[in-house]
């Protein structure tokens, strides 16, 4: 009998062990995309970043995004913003809660607290790498629509808060030359409706909600959506991209866009966006310019094939350009599960162009290997 029990003991023992072997073999050796499905990390538990950014570092693609958790405090900030590392986009590695919640119910960023569309970039000047994010105060609903800021010297934390604000308070938008008088906000003229958020909230500062970062040369820009997300506004940051200069425009005015996601092609600035149907998806729109502060020009829905109408049931939050190949771009978006936040999938996608025209189609398994020849 004993010699039975340490026989099951030792075969229990090798199973395990073996199980452990090929989990950390099959995290190190991925080679495909999966959209839509579980991805597990390097201690096989699904990815916790939601609506994240990434940041190139030195050969290392550095993932931040909300930290949920299961039921309906999950919508909210319990935990904080997470990050993850990789070299290859495939495998990830837990590195942990990059900027933690506060025990403090005075802060701003205290538990309960609504953090989302966290963004990270790195600035030359300070040597610090700055994050922003979408902050609503606990217990405020979507009120507050505040940006947060916090910094760190280390690309994985911990961040330090440092505030939170409004948007260019007190600042009228800059015009690119030739902008007609009509399309320039008139506060006193009330019959211009849809000046009417963007006048009211003049004093106090614009609203942020959906947000994202981008980096052109040695600037910065913060683009989020404004005015009840009735507009996008771009707004250039200040030398230590914690701040910003009072230098803004709005875009596509009075036409509800959330998640907005900023490269650069070619010369051209693009846009992905989306409609405003709360957590329901919608279709994406993308939308081009010759210059960040536009004109820009609205293009329609990139997405083909099944449920393209509604993003693939995604939402767009970051468009990643892939470090050492050209001309080479993946669509970052999010699948909601607003009942069970922990559940969110992700839906990463490869952007094709024709001419200036991009496309994002449908894939249920892709690697690297599509941008080759590119």
């Amino acid at each position: 009998m004993y010699k039975t029990i340490c026989q099951i003991i030792l075969l229990l023992l090798f199973t395990s062990t073996r199980s452990l072997a090929q989990t950390s073999q099959n995290d190190s050796t991925a080679t495909n995309f999966y959209p839509g499905k579980i991805w597990p990390d390097n201690n096989g538990v699904h990815i916790n970043a939601h609506g994240g950014g990434i940041i190139y570092e030195k050969g290392t693609y550095y993932w931040f995004g909300e930290h949920k958790i299961a039921g309906p405090k999950g919508n909210s900030a319990q935990v904080g913003i997470h990050c993850y590392s990789s070299k290859d986009l495939y495998s990830w590695r837990d590195q942990g809660i990059a900027l933690k919640v506060s025990d403090d119910p005075k802060s701003d960023i205290t538990r309960g607290a609504i953090i989302e569309r966290p963004k990270v970039i790195f600035n030359k000047r300070t040597g610090n790498y700055v994050m922003w994010f979408h902050l609503e105060l606990a217990g405020k609903g979507y009120g507050s629509a505040l940006a947060g800021v916090a910094v760190s010297k280390k690309v994985t934390g911990p961040y330090t808060f440092l505030k939170s604000t409004r948007a260019n308070a007190g600042k009228m938008p800059f015009y690119p030359m030739g902008t007609p008088e009509s399309e320039k906000v008139n506060c006193s003229d009330t019959t211009k409706k849809d000046d009417k958020f963007f006048c009211r909230d003049l004093k106090p500062g614009q609203m942020v909600r959906d947000m994202t970062l981008f980096v052109d040369g040695n600037k910065a820009y913060h683009i989020f959506s404004s005015e009840e997300n009735y507009t996008v506004q771009i707004a250039e940051l200040n030398d230590d991209y914690t701040g910003y200069t009072g230098k803004f425009v709005r875009m596509y005015i009075g036409q509800q866009t959330e998640a907005p996601a900023v490269f650069k092609r070619k010369g051209t600035y693009y846009m992905i966006g989306s409609g405003c149907t709360g957590w329901a998806p919608n279709a994406a729109r993308w939308f081009t310019a010759a210059s960040i502060w536009g004109p820009w020009t609205f293009h329609g829905n990139p997405c083909k094939g099944p449920e393209a109408n509604l993003t693939f049931g995604g939402q767009s939050t970051y468009v990643l350009p892939v470090a050492g190949k050209k001309d080479a771009f993946i669509f970052m978006a999010d699948k909601w599960t607003p009942k069970n936040p922990i559940d969110g999938r992700y839906l990463w996608l490869p952007i094709t162009f024709k001419g200036g025209n991009l496309q994002i189609e449908w894939k249920d398994k892709w690697n690297l290997s599509s941008f080759n020849g590119l």
